[in-house]
């Protein structure tokens, strides 16, 4: 990182089904907490990027940079960027280029979505515009079919069991459980995980993370100064089709971008307090894991079986507590860390975010400092 770039406020709308809220709704509520909590004026944003995958599929907008920039009173430049489940995460990392760049000195960054509106079946499709168009989607796969391949190969190789697969998203609702902004505050069993509705064998209903609607928001500044701010900022990128890759068990983009995260920051792994991490479905929270380091190909479920570890995994509940708004997850999960420090008073965390099966990943380091 280039330069320090401070995190100094941030802003979230509950996330979960928002029928009487549009997309436009969403944005403001997000945009007003975040700068009401920086405790800056609106003119001090110089630039605004916002992330967002479905805007023009199922709310019928797109333009989101120039429709957030209309909210304020001088109307500051504004771009959108879309990296499909990534895009709240990739608009942080343009942000951070235009702040060390020296382009901006304060730039808004938004994350949202507005899914429930639409059938599901549509959004279903919309949602495969991550995938292959070519390779993947005339074969009729999905998203929960892409994970349930992934999750049959997995368990062929490292023997991982069904009862195994269902403590993860037991665990994550468990944290969900004391986030007020989750969409499901609920604590489930395992038991209730193995035993929901089959989706793509082996994935279950409680395997996957919903659709949602909400929207988060955050204020980067390289003047307003505070006690929280980014070490790093990384982006890497794989095939978007399962098929061109050796593996299907490991996602390349994640060992690339966090190896490169914590090199950029000057850390290791095992400086990381908190982790906020992708779990779309219940198989990749162990997947990620693995292929960041934290546990040995094949292992990670042990973290799940081990309640000792010395770092908190998706302590806000994750995609599944939490809710999956695609264009916003990757803004929150940085939020996220940044309050898991503050309350924690630990100094690093990271924010793991991809797009597709992994094909665009983005990782975030958060230091948290007395000394602002």
């Amino acid at each position: 990182m280039i330069g320090d770039i401070f995190l100094t406020g941030c802003g979230q709308t509950k996330f979960g089904e928002w029928w009487q809220k549009s997309l436009r709704d969403l944005i403001e509520e997000a945009m007003s907490a975040a700068i009401a909590d920086a405790k800056i004026s609106p003119i001090d944003i110089d630039a605004i990027v916002i992330g967002n995958m479905l805007g023009e599929a199922l709310s019928g907008q797109a333009q989101l940079g120039a429709l957030t920039s209309a909210m304020l009173p001088h109307r500051p430049p504004a771009l959108r960027v879309e990296a499909a489940c990534a895009s709240g995460s990739i608009a942080v990392h343009t942000a951070c280029a235009l702040l060390e760049s020296k382009r901006a000195e304060t730039v808004l960054v938004i994350g949202a979505e507005k899914m429930t509106d639409a059938d599901p079946s549509g959004v279903a499709a919309a949602l495969m515009g991550a995938g292959d168009s070519e390779h993947d989607t005339p074969s009729g796969l999905t998203f929960p079919g892409i994970f349930g391949l992934i999750a049959t190969r997995y368990m062929h190789e490292y023997g991982l069991t069904r009862e195994d697969l269902s403590l993860v998203s037991a665990r994550h609702h468990e944290n969900a459980a004391s986030n007020p902004f989750a969409q499901f505050r609920n604590a489930v069993t395992p038991q209730a995980v193995s035993d929901s509705s089959l989706i793509a064998d082996p994935l279950r209903l409680l395997d996957c993370s919903p659709i949602t609607d909400g929207a988060c928001a955050m204020i980067l500044s390289r003047t307003h100064r505070s006690s929280m701010s980014l070490r790093a900022s990384q982006i890497a990128t794989d095939s978007l089709s399962l098929t061109q890759r050796p593996t299907i068990t490991s996602f390349a983009s994640t060992r690339d971008a966090f190896s490169r995260a914590c090199e950029e920051a000057e850390i290791t792994r095992e400086d990381i307090a908190h982790l906020e991490l992708h779990d779309c479905f219940s198989i990749a929270a162990l997947i990620n894991l693995e292929d960041m380091g934290f546990a040995d190909p094949g292992t990670g479920i042990r973290l799940y079986q081990n309640r000792s570890a010395d770092f908190s995994v998706n302590q806000s509940g994750g995609l599944k507590g939490c809710g999956h708004p695609v264009g916003a997850t990757g803004v929150k999960q940085i939020c996220d860390i940044a309050k898991q420090l503050k309350a924690s008073k630990q100094q690093y965390g990271a924010a793991h975010n991809f797009g597709g099966a992994g094909a665009t990943c983005c990782v975030h380091i958060l230091e948290h400092t007395t000394n602002p």
